[in-house]
């Protein structure tokens, strides 16, 4: 029989054993816990744990007035400089505008050639279309759903003006490849640290004193603030991390309607804020950031402790090298089977994701690129049999054990 502690148990007797003994246990789980409201994301539930907090933050802004720019905007720049270690941080409106803001301060357009993969949310290759640029993309890792590196150092030529890795779902990727590649052909890198902010990167030597935050390696680092991310705000918000003094004051000019001083636009820019409000937010909930990681690597443990040993199941692969705050957690399944469990996971009140069911090179939009569609095998296998399970900060052992429960029964039948 199981022995059960603590959402873990030991097996006996191999095989046979295994397949009787999950569905019994996960059963078992199932009876003892009885089934919890469950939600992808639950920031409900998170906001009421500070409410206080946030309520005196938004008054400061409604009693100053200052809805656009102001104290609170400065004041959050300042404090998520030195959260991350960057020199300076300029928000913007959200992460989409970062991501063009960082490439317009390149003066990246017509004739150039950007690096990204399109294993990832499309406005990473988005904003390089919309400059009139060309992107070209490469495959991901297998294992941690990262670039690769071999692939961007290939992909390389005379009209490469950026790289842009994506660290995707709250790891890192490899950026020593990256920042060597980065070294020897001049070519700057653009980290898309949307879904990744305060990971850190070891790197090879396993360094964790003071290891380097993600967005703070390349030349520009951009970052999301929509409510779901790991530090969310309650609307849009963005921002660009740089250490570099010259193009800090381009991020900044840029985004404001490329303004030197008031009337006066030297360069075409964007109308990209952050507002007051939401900045507001944001500094009460940099205070619980660390926090919010430890509970969602806490999450990812107990998911990694209950689902490990189940056939048909992959769970996230860490790599070493990197600390992993887990915006998705992220599971390989059958991909015949995949969208069938999506359905009996709903069925059983129980929301998944499919981060991301058609990679970029398939995507009707960028169709006049004319991608060589099968010059990306990983991607292709990955959009058919990932599946996100709900990951928040406020995610309880019950809760992953209904979650569980309901695949187990799934993919053992």
């Amino acid at each position: 029989m199981p022995q059960v502690t603590k959402g873990s148990f030991v097996f006996v007797g191999g095989t046979i054993a295994r397949d009787l003994l999950y569905p019994l246990y996960f059963s078992y789980l199932s009876l003892l816990h009885p089934m919890e409201p469950i939600h992808m994301v639950d920031l409900i539930g998170q906001h009421a744990a500070i409410e206080n907090e946030l309520n005196a933050a938004m008054q400061r802004v409604v009693q100053t007035g200052a809805f656009v720019k102001g104290p609170e905007v400065k004041a959050f720049s300042e404090e998520l400089q030195a959260y991350t270690g960057s020199r300076f941080v300029i928000p913007c409106g959200n992460g989409t505008d970062a991501l063009q803001i960082a490439m317009m301060a390149l003066g990246i357009g017509p004739g150039d050639e950007v690096i990204t993969t399109g294993f990832t949310f499309i406005s990473t290759v988005e904003v390089v279309a919309l400059l009139g640029a060309t992107p070209v993309l490469v495959d991901v890792h297998p294992d941690t759903f990262n670039i690769q590196s071999e692939q961007v150092a290939a992909a390389i030529t005379p009209r490469t003006k950026a790289i842009v890795p994506v660290h995707l779902f709250g790891q890192m990727a490899d950026m020593d490849a990256l920042l060597a590649l980065s070294e020897k052909s001049g070519i700057p890198i653009i980290e898309d640290n949307a879904q990744a902010i305060s990971a850190r990167w070891y790197g090879a030597e396993g360094k964790r004193e003071n290891a380097p935050q993600s967005g703070t390696l390349g030349l520009m680092g951009t970052t999301s603030f929509f409510p779901s991310k790991n530090l969310g705000c309650m609307g849009d918000g963005g921002a660009i991390m740089t250490n570099d003094e010259t193009i800090a004051r381009k991020l900044q000019q840029i985004a404001n309607h490329g303004m030197s001083k008031r009337y006066h636009h030297d360069v075409v820019g964007l109308n990209s804020r952050l507002d007051g409000l939401q900045a507001a937010i944001l500094r009460v909930k940099l205070q619980h950031l660390d926090a919010y990681c430890a509970a969602r690597n806490l999450a990812a443990a107990r998911y990694d402790a209950l689902l490990k040993d189940i056939p048909g199941i992959q769970i996230p692969v860490r790599d070493v090298r990197s600390s992993h705050v887990f915006h998705q957690y992220t599971l390989q399944v059958d991909p015949a089977r995949r969208d069938a469990l999506v359905e009996h996971m709903k069925a059983n009140g129980i929301p998944t994701g499919v981060y991301y069911p058609v990679p970029g090179h398939r995507q009707k939009a960028f169709a006049s690129y004319a991608f060589t569609l099968d010059a990306h095998p990983i991607s292709d296998a990955l959009a058919a049999c990932v599946i996100s399970l709900p990951m928040h900060t406020e995610l309880t052992e019950s809760q992953q054990n209904s979650i569980c429960a309901a695949l187990v029964k799934f993919v053992m039948q």
